[in-house]
């Protein structure tokens, strides 16, 4: 009998890091992903949310119904919701170090196994769309990213309390002779901020770095 893959037991490194800055080489993974701009508190965030999980669990249980599944396939755990952040191009031009949330361009996405190719994607997706008639899902895409050398870790409590936690992430990177790429970040959602109280949130905070100039 093939035993279940958990990302939470195999990819500890990568999705449970300690709760101070560490330097890690993140390698190329699949994702379906979802684009949004906008507030996380518009209805349309959660909406895109509902969307991505929508076809995420798709994959997993239709893939493991097949009779014959797609090749390299194995039941795994799904993965968690990710999302990487900016802000819009006009917020960018008068930027005075503050942000509006009404200002975020966001992209939301859902790790696939490596056997979850465009092509065993795109079958899925006509699958899901046949079950749930929502528009949402022709707005979602598969794409592969490569993060390559990052700086990330835990953030323990609300999403507002982040700025805190990068500030010492940032002057990590500099003690040890690197510097944050862009504004840019990724989030990885540990916890249901619909079930879990924001004190007891468990978010990961990654961006990419390169070594500081001479």
């Amino acid at each position: 009998m093939q035993v279940k893959y958990e990302w939470r037991k195999k990819e500890k490194s990568i999705y449970l890091p300690k709760n101070i800055p560490e330097i890690i080489d993140i390698p190329q993974f699949n994702f379906i992903t979802i684009q949004g701009e906008g507030s996380p508190a518009e209805g349309i965030f959660t909406d895109n949310i509902g969307a991505l999980y929508s076809l995420a669990y798709t994959i997993k249980m239709t893939a493991k119904k097949m009779n014959v599944p797609p090749k390299g396939y194995f039941d795994f755990t799904v993965y968690p919701l990710e999302g990487i952040w900016d802000i819009n191009d006009q917020a960018k031009a008068c930027f005075d170090g503050t942000i509006d949330k009404d200002d975020f361009v966001y992209k939301l996405m859902i790790r696939q196994p490596e056997f979850v190719n465009e092509k065993f994607f795109l079958q899925m997706l006509a699958i899901a769309k046949q079950n749930k008639k929502n528009p949402l899902l022709d707005q979602i895409s598969y794409q592969c990213f490569t993060e390559g050398l990052c700086l990330q870790m835990l953030h323990l409590g609300p999403f507002e309390e982040e700025p805190a936690s990068f500030e010492k992430m940032e002057q990590f990177a500099k003690e040890q002779g690197y510097r944050r790429i862009s504004k840019v970040h990724r989030e990885i959602y540990l916890s249901d901020a619909r079930k879990v109280v924001p004190e007891k949130l468990k978010t990961v905070l990654r961006f990419q770095i390169k070594k500081a100039d001479l």
